[in-house]
């Protein structure tokens, strides 16, 4: 059986904006990439990251107001890692148990390398589930 890794299923191109971003400006960088999250930073630290879910169920509900309000007031700043040569088992198992349908992937020497999602693996190992549909990317061979 062969042993699927992380790094072969993650996405590469990660966004990072600063913390000091509007919510507005970072639906709009999310929309241009066709991507569901970011990283926040502060200067040149890893600070959170904000999905899309971020800013609809927490900025929308809470009625703030997306021109002023800022990635870093709403971003989750326990951000949940895994190594890029875990197998996607072992991701698929950290989702579950931290409650996360996203997890940034790092190197050997913790440097942040991609971020894997649930639709990533699904995508991947089941092209026909519900999940891959809407993740909206196509099967690799």
């Amino acid at each position: 059986m062969t042993r699927h890794t992380v790094g072969a299923v993650m996405t590469k191109e990660v966004l990072y904006l600063p913390a000091e971003t509007t919510l507005d400006e970072a639906a709009r960088a999310m929309r241009d990439a066709d991507i569901g999250d970011v990283v926040v930073t502060e200067g040149p630290t890893l600070a959170g990251m904000v999905t899309d879910r971020d800013i609809v169920v927490r900025a929308v509900a809470e009625k703030l107001d997306p021109a002023s309000t800022t990635i870093g007031a709403v971003a989750t700043r326990e951000v949940v890692m895994i190594e890029q040569n875990s197998t996607v088992a072992e991701a698929a198992a950290l989702m579950r148990e931290r409650a996360v349908r996203r997890v940034l992937v790092c190197d050997l020497d913790r440097q942040l390398v991609g971020i894997v999602s649930l639709g990533d693996l699904a995508v991947r190992f089941d092209p026909d589930s519900a999940l891959s549909g809407i993740s909206g990317t196509a099967p690799s061979p």
